[in-house]
Parts: C-alpha cells; structure tokens; sequence
C-alpha cells in the first residue's frame, strides 16, 4: 500500500470505523463510513487523493492520541 500520505488504515466491520494512519504518524478514526468506500479507497491509486475528496468533510471523525 504505498502512499506518501497514508502509511497503513484498517476497516472494522462491526463499527464502520476506518482508522488512518498517516505518514506523519497521526492517527484518525473516521465514523460511519460504509465498507464499499473503504475497498474504494482501498484500491485507490492514490489513497491520499481518495481520502481528501471522499472521507475527509464526509464522515466524523476523531483523533486518536
């Protein structure tokens, strides 16, 4: 999964929760996001592009320590 913006993320089904973790070492769970736009974002060519204009301003979130 290279990125230069995003360095791993997990989808956890019983919660709809996408946690990001990006390069920088920040961490951001975002709420309520279905499973299909995980796998979209998942099979991105650029998951930094898919995330700013398809979860980010889409989905709560918060910020993980």
């Amino acid at each position: 999964m290279p990125s230069s913006v995003v360095y791993k993320m997990h989808y956890d089904h019983e919660t709809a929760t996408l946690r990001v973790i990006f390069v920088s070492g920040m961490v951001y769970d975002y709420k309520n996001v279905p499973e299909e736009v995980y796998q979209a974002m998942k099979s991105s060519g650029s998951k930094g592009t898919y995330l700013n204009k398809h979860i980010k301003g889409h989905y709560a979130y918060e910020k993980v320590s």
